[in-house]
């Protein structure tokens, strides 16, 4: 059923003709649930927005689309159409829970729209290129990222129902400063009014959340990207505080060690990796991937989380297929 708008008619016009390369004046008008004078009154209007809508005359005349038109010049250029796809491409490769229907939905009518050319261009992107970035293994709900995230941008205060890691459900008010992709999980740094002070939230255990009427200052010393990432890594508030000495120098660190949530500093004898997580079974994992020598300073319960991740790598790497 189409919506009864005018301007929802007359976009979903466009879509049929795109759709069906030609249609009849009664054709349309049945399928728009308008008059057939209306039709011609719509594409006198497209006409004067610049989309070639060509009418042929007679008692069975129809309206198409002048070959070759594809996507409305007045909409995007094939740069932005191929811009828009990639971003597209990379959404579902970056997942989020819930969005994925909407991202194949979008990348489908683009898909439809698309001049021979670039939608072979958008399929040699989607089949030959691995992506650097990687999903967090547990995904926030959509519309919990979409909230926080206009949030940050409008500057306004949410109210928040949020799971802790010891499983205690509380109700606050927050001023969301970032939201924030980790290699791991997703996270909301704002200012907590239940706590007083500045904490990190991870989204997925977010319950709900919704925009309050009060609006906040960001302060000024998270107003870049990179201030943000260096205040995550300066930030004590999970359970365990991590060092460890890497026997590396500083650049074969930086390109192995992930940014989000560490800090390193040059120090002699290599370079010291600072965190504070309450995942040391994520943390073992990253040392694990390393490729030269490291020595753990704290926490000791660290050193037991490389040992049982050793213990799972052995087991794993023992299984032999039923059969061979």
């Amino acid at each position: 059923m189409y919506g009864y708008r005018p301007t929802t008619r007359l976009l979903s016009m466009l879509e049929l003709l795109q759709a069906r390369g030609r249609m009849g004046g009664p054709e349309l008008a049945r399928r728009l649930e308008v008059g057939e004078r209306t039709v011609r009154r719509y594409v006198a209007m497209l006409q004067e927005m610049g989309v070639p809508v060509e009418a042929e005359r007679g008692r069975y005349g129809a309206y198409a689309l002048r070959p070759g038109f594809k996507l409305p010049p007045m909409m995007f250029t094939d740069e932005e159409t191929l811009a828009l796809a990639l971003g597209l491409l990379s959404a579902r490769r970056l997942g989020l829970s819930g969005a994925a229907p909407a991202v194949e939905g979008a990348l489908a009518k683009l898909e439809r729209v698309m001049p021979d050319v670039l939608r072979e261009r958008v399929r040699t992107f989607e089949e030959a290129v691995v992506p650097a970035i990687v999903a967090p293994s547990r995904l926030p709900a959509g519309e919990v990222v979409v909230t926080l995230s206009a949030a940050v941008r409008e500057r306004r205060r949410v109210r928040m129902r949020y799971r802790s890691g010891l499983s205690e459900e509380t109700e606050r008010s927050v001023d969301p400063y970032a939201v924030v992709q980790g290699e791991v999980y997703w996270y909301a740094l704002g200012y907590c009014h239940l706590r007083d002070g500045r904490r990190l939230f991870r989204l997925d255990r977010v319950l709900a959340v919704e925009p309050l009427g009060e609006a906040f200052e960001r302060p000024p010393d998270l107003d870049t990207p990179e201030r943000v990432l260096q205040s995550l890594a300066d930030m004590q508030e999970d359970r365990w505080a991590v060092e460890v000495l890497l026997e590396a120098e500083p650049g074969e660190a930086r390109e192995q060690v992930p940014t989000m949530g560490i800090s390193l500093e040059e120090v002699p004898g290599g370079v010291l990796l600072r965190s504070s997580t309450s995942d040391l079974g994520w943390m073992a994992r990253v040392l694990a991937g390393l490729s030269f020598p490291f020595l753990v300073r704290r926490p000791p319960e660290l050193r037991e989380a490389l040992q049982r991740h050793a213990r799972e790598l052995v087991a794993r790497a023992g299984r032999a297929e039923v059969g061979a």
